[in-house]
């Protein structure tokens, strides 16, 4: 049976998304993400409890991220968890987890400063780079990279 890698993160980014364009224009953003859970505890104090994240967009998902989000915008994402390893000077292992998104969706209002005219505020690996759309859509589909599976529901 194969496994299954998948995430999905609402939170919030803790700075603007650090872009670094590689060979043949290809670009990499790499993001901090925030999510934040708040409960009572047992004397009935509200207590948040918040994780970091650290995304890796690719290709028109890094352009479109260096484009329209900036710290603090509120996003959806769908990707898969990646861990690096390596030795350092020391010979210690050492481990990195990130993020590798497949897709993310913009939330809430676009901050001051993104940019001009928002994409469909979505963006996966499928999307075409070319052709904006001049507003915002309506409604709002994501978009996939698996069109076929054979789950049974």
């Amino acid at each position: 049976m194969a496994g299954v890698n998948k995430v999905i993160l609402v939170g919030n980014l803790g700075a603007d998304p650090e872009v670094k364009y590689l060979e043949g224009d290809n670009a990499v953003a790499n993001v901090s993400l925030a999510t934040t859970e708040a409960y009572k505890n047992r004397n009935g104090e509200r207590v948040e409890q918040t994780e970091w994240h650290d995304l890796e967009m690719w290709g028109a998902q890094a352009k479109i991220a260096e484009q329209y989000l900036k710290k603090g915008s509120q996003i959806y994402v769908e990707g898969k968890i990646k861990t690096d390893k390596w030795q350092d000077e020391q010979g210690q292992n050492r481990y990195r987890t990130r993020i590798r998104v497949l897709s993310f969706t913009m939330l809430g209002s676009r901050p001051d400063g993104a940019g001009g005219s928002a994409p469909s505020q979505q963006a996966s690996q499928q999307r075409p780079t070319s052709a904006a759309p001049t507003s915002t859509p309506k409604a709002q589909e994501m978009v996939s990279d698996t069109e076929d599976d054979d789950l049974p529901f």
